[in-house]
């Protein structure tokens, strides 16, 4: 790609509604060294290294080794749950559990299960014996195992683990001795969660909000087919609201979420529903699949700090509490449970489904809410919805709630660094009388440049029609709340295919024929706003073309460029859009076609007329035939022809 189609990438990937990759800049991923700010785990089969075998079957034990690392010190005991097999506890079982330097709560239904162990147990633990070899290496701890019981049946080395499940069982058909493998899928017979401790963020250095997002993708596992994620998602009390939580995955897996006291915005790949609900599955949109894009993309959602980026293998169960933000040095975090959050109550659900959907979107100078009628199934009995301001209420038909309207308008509120704040309060129907919910939101504005296009000099409705020679206006606008006035309109042309572009403005200065720079309103807060008017003319012998394109571009004095492309389609009142005219070959084809048709016409209506008329005509009767010849005759052509023919051959 060479350097004049480098500027074009912003453009193209406007066009397709992909953010900017650019859009990252400034923003280096860093691996977080303090306190992070979530806790997330996630469920595995896959050890690091491990291996089964039928060794022990035919031994007096099956024996089961655990040997346990850590990336860090963990402030939790890690729970191990040894389960039985389907027909109960019918064979000892012995559990070798290393993991120095930590404290473990080993439980099972099986009250013959043998435990070593070199962790501190805590009260719960089942029956111990603490003969084990003093700080031995993996392969010390496998011949030790065998020399002691006679085989092994597997062996699992775990890393930040925070809850074992290991299935008690034997397999003959499993290799006969026990050889440790890289990444080995321990599955059927353990299922642990893992912490994960790889956490990144960065934050943008011209940050224009406040607002935190937190990032988790799944990376494919091709060896575990998984199509439901189910996440498990908790706050703390009085956590900051303007948070959003980007899960990135593959396009086919749905997300089932389960939320507890959080108001966090979502961005989701692929569908997602809501636990504990009988809500319907809900879009989620296509996300980036590479870093800068998903950094891009919480930038473009006015998210300048990257609080959290991760990076897990595909699974079935992800667990993500959100930490307190500020949390002063030295306090003790409460441990992270490991149930389910609470199903949503009655009270709750109203602001758990909405901040699913956020059906709020929000430009520099509107704020529209939609919301499916479907979606609102789980509450039940939703009568209306109206703003902030009642007076601002929903329009209703069969499918939808919508309303628009001005940011200055309905009690919005833009207080906030990059967002507007409103209420939506939902009227529910509860016997014979009203209750009213409401659910305080943040509408994110974007950071970018909006353009529009108007009819008129009133700059009320825009549209997305150009009509040649015309005078339209142009409205540019974009909210930057440091400094606007360092905010300029660089440029803005017109595109259209076949013909040259056209400079409109240029430096805040109108260029060519017909263009006129016009005072803009009032300064807003945080608000800067360009106009301009034009007229679209064609040059002579050209063609109007069905579409054209209006580019402009915004910057600061530091060359931080904001682009945005309009399109629109182009009228011609005078001449149809595609008028080329017939040309010479085309006019003597027709006459030519014209010519040939009535040619065979004709000929064809002269072969009829001389094969239908009367032979009497064609060929005179002669004088001395015969009377009954010529009455046979004139009787057979009577009998096809009219009367008048008829008589006068008689005649």
């Amino acid at each position: 790609m060479g350097p004049r189609a480098a500027p074009l990438l912003p453009l193209l990937l406007a066009l397709l509604g992909r953010p900017d990759p650019g859009r990252a800049e400034g923003c280096d991923l860093q691996p977080v060294t303090a306190e992070p700010p979530i806790t997330l785990s996630y469920a595995t089969s896959t050890v690091p290294w491990g291996c089964v075998s039928s060794s022990s079957m035919g031994t007096e034990h099956e024996v089961h080794i655990l040997s346990v690392e850590w990336s860090k010190a963990s402030a939790f005991p890690l729970k191990v749950s040894v389960v039985p097999r389907a027909g109960g506890c019918t064979r000892q079982a012995v559990l070798l559990l290393l993991c120095a330097r930590c404290s473990a709560v080993v439980t099972s239904p099986c009250s013959d299960l043998l435990v070593h162990t070199d962790a501190h147990l805590s009260p719960g633990t089942t029956m111990t014996r603490p003969e084990l070899p003093m700080a031995p290496s993996e392969g010390q701890l496998l011949d030790w195992a065998r020399s002691t019981y006679g085989g092994i049946t597997s062996y699992s080395k775990l890393r930040d683990p925070r809850w074992v499940q290991l299935r008690l069982g034997e397999d003959a058909n499993k290799h006969p001795e026990c050889v440790p493998k890289e990444h080995f899928n321990a599955m059927p017979h353990l299922e642990t969660e893992v912490f994960f401790h790889g956490v990144k963020g960065c934050s943008r250095g011209d940050a224009q909000s406040t607002g935190a997002a937190h990032i988790v993708r799944l990376q494919a596992e091709s060896s575990f087919p998984v199509t439901e994620v189910n996440l498990s998602l908790s706050c703390p009390e009085g956590a900051m609201s303007n948070q959003i939580l980007i899960l990135q995955s593959q396009a086919n897996l749905t997300w089932s979420l389960s939320v507890n006291n959080c108001h966090i915005q979502f961005l989701v790949s692929g569908n997602y529903k809501i636990a504990h609900m009988s809500s319907p599955l809900l879009p989620g949109e296509h996300l980036p699949d590479t870093e800068e894009g998903l950094i891009a993309k919480a930038f473009e959602k006015n998210y300048s700090v990257i609080a959290s980026y991760s990076i897990i293998p595909t699974s079935a169960r992800v667990s993500l509490e959100i930490q307190e933000h500020g949390e002063a040095p030295g306090l003790v975090r409460r441990a992270p449970t490991t149930t389910d959050p609470p199903a949503p109550t009655a009270s709750s659900l109203p602001h758990t489904l909405l901040f699913m959907l956020q059906p709020w979107k929000c430009t520099d100078e509107t704020m529209e809410i939609v919301i499916a009628r479907s979606h609102l199934e789980p509450i039940k009995d939703v009568v209306n919805i109206t703003l902030r301001d009642i007076s601002c209420q929903a329009e209703k038909n069969a499918t939808h709630f919508m309303l628009k309207t001005p940011l200055s308008h309905c009690g919005t509120s833009l207080e906030g660094r990059g967002h507007a704040n409103n209420e939506l309060i939902l009227n529910l129907a509860k016997g014979a009388v009203l209750q009213s919910v409401r659910v305080a939101f943040q509408c994110n504005i974007p950071r970018e440049l909006f353009l529009r296009l108007f009819p008129t000099a009133a700059f009320e409705v825009p549209q997305t029609e150009l009509e040649v020679n015309k005078e339209a206006f142009v409205q540019a606008s974009m909210r930057w709340e440091d400094h606007p006035a360092d905010l300029q309109l660089k440029e803005c042309w017109l595109v259209a295919q076949g013909q040259e572009p056209v400079l409109l403005v240029q430096g805040g200065e109108a260029r060519g024929a017909g263009v006129a720079v016009l005072e803009g309103p009032p300064s807003s807060r945080g608000r800067k706003v360009w106009r301009f008017r034009f007229t679209y003319a064609i040059p002579e012998g050209s063609r109007v073309p069905f579409s054209a394109s209006l580019k402009c571009k915004a910057g600061l004095q530091n060359n931080t460029i904001f682009e945005k492309v309009l399109e629109v389609t182009v009228k011609d009142s005078w001449r149809p859009p595609n008028n080329r005219g017939l040309g010479l070959a085309a006019v003597l084809g027709i006459t030519f076609g014209a010519f040939l048709i009535g040619a065979l016409l004709t000929a064809g209506l002269w072969y009829i007329y001389s094969h239908t008329r009367p032979i009497s005509k064609l060929q005179p009767v002669s004088s001395t035939a015969p009377a009954s010849e010529s009455s046979s005759t004139n009787h057979s052509i009577g009998s096809t022809q009219s009367t008048p023919c008829s008589t006068s051959s008689m005649a």
